[in-house]
């Protein structure tokens, strides 16, 4: 399918949209299904189709995660997480406890987050990183897809900042605050 993405002239009012309208549209086929796109704060913004390294990284990831992470944790990868009416994301990967079915995780049951970027960087690292803050995420991972360089955001705050951004080298191990026995260097996933 060939998505059309506009822009609205500055100044002019938008047509904002909820979690609900679109999941109708979904339903209703105006919207196709493996669309890849999040809704933020009421606007539909389309995502870039992923490459290589993303791919690469994302995977290694999810083979590291899923094999560490305790039982009682479950792995998500590309799950939308709805925060709230009008706004769900769909990160690479997050961890939150499996008891929770995926339609009603929130924010604030997200122990991890990670984003693998490539040209979608300073959304990730500005708008998205804000969102994931403002809506209780633990913490967020944001990963150059080419570098392999993270940026470590913990402490959220209801204003959208976190406490606590480090840039953590490729070669330097990074652990989740809540799983500490998981220990992750992005140079040795291949």
């Amino acid at each position: 399918m060939n998505i059309v993405a506009t822009r609205a002239a500055e100044g002019f009012p938008r047509r904002s949209f909820t979690v609900a309208e679109i999941r109708r549209m979904v339903e209703a086929g105006i919207i196709a299904e493996d669309e890849n796109f999040e809704l933020i704060d009421g606007e539909v913004v389309p995502m870039s189709p992923k490459g290589n390294q993303h791919e690469v990284i994302k995977a290694a990831l999810t083979e590291v995660l899923a094999a560490r992470k305790p039982h009682d944790l479950r792995l998500g990868v590309e799950t939308s997480l709805y925060l709230d009416e009008r706004t769900f994301v769909e990160p690479d990967l997050c961890l939150y406890p499996k008891r929770i079915l995926p339609e009603d995780v929130r924010g604030g049951d997200v122990l991890l987050t990670v984003e693998v970027a490539a040209s979608s960087m300073s959304y990730d690292r500005g708008l998205k990183a804000q969102i994931y803050a403002r809506h209780g995420v633990h913490e967020l991972w944001v990963v150059d897809a080419g570098t392999r360089q993270t940026w470590l955001h913990r402490g959220p705050n209801p204003d959208g900042q976190w406490t606590s951004i480090e840039r953590i080298g490729a070669g330097t191990p990074i652990s989740p605050a809540a799983l500490t026995d998981i220990t992750i260097r992005m140079s040795d996933l291949d």
